[in-house]
């Protein structure tokens, strides 16, 4: 158990059979009552980021997270097919684990995997990824009005909104955050 006064940013903890690894700490104390220590997390079990708070004197479950660097491979019926830089071990995912990172997976890249007793909770990739233009439309006459855009067929089949001045074949930044366009890759 750890005093969640410990609690600072990338560490993991249980509380009330779900993991979370916390990503801000905040400790309010307000008059004469105790402190309250609030915490935004994100839970690996769900991949959802919310807000938890606790009285100072509050204790949770420390968790041991490992923490491993992994190379994507693949996709097949069976799932995401990962290998582990270190070990050459391969291992997959399913469709769960990889959640909204899916359809940003591609060929080669290095994840880091969150795994705890060797049970793979989630998965976490690079925030800014180099994507290669496999077909894009041309640009409506006239449409210059603001900062025009046109939708881009990527190499992994993602949609993204791009420039005008964006062509076939050509290698763009994606933020993979929010799946928007960043700029051409250098």
């Amino acid at each position: 158990m750890i005093s969640v006064t410990e609690l600072r940013s990338g560490t993991a903890f249980e509380d009330r059979g779900e993991y979370f690894l916390v990503l801000s700490y905040e400790h309010i104390k307000m008059g004469r009552g105790s402190g309250t220590v609030k915490v935004k997390v994100k839970s690996l079990n769900t991949g959802s980021t919310i807000e938890k708070s606790f009285i100072t004197g509050a204790k949770v479950a420390d968790v041991n997270l490992a923490r491993k660097k992994a190379q994507y491979l693949y996709r097949d019926d069976q799932g995401y097919h990962f290998m582990d830089t270190i070990s050459y071990d391969q291992f997959n995912l399913a469709d769960r684990l990889t959640g909204e990172y899916g359809p940003y997976l591609k060929e080669g890249i290095e994840i880091i995997l969150f795994a705890v007793e060797d049970k793979p909770l989630y998965i976490e990739i690079p925030k800014i990824l180099e994507y290669k233009v496999f077909q894009t439309g041309g640009a409506a006459r006239g449409n210059t009005v603001g900062a025009a855009q046109k939708d881009a067929v990527l190499e992994n089949g993602l949609v993204v909104k791009v420039p005008l001045f964006i062509k076939t074949d050509e290698v763009i930044r994606v933020d993979t955050r929010t799946g928007q366009y960043v700029e051409r890759a250098k």
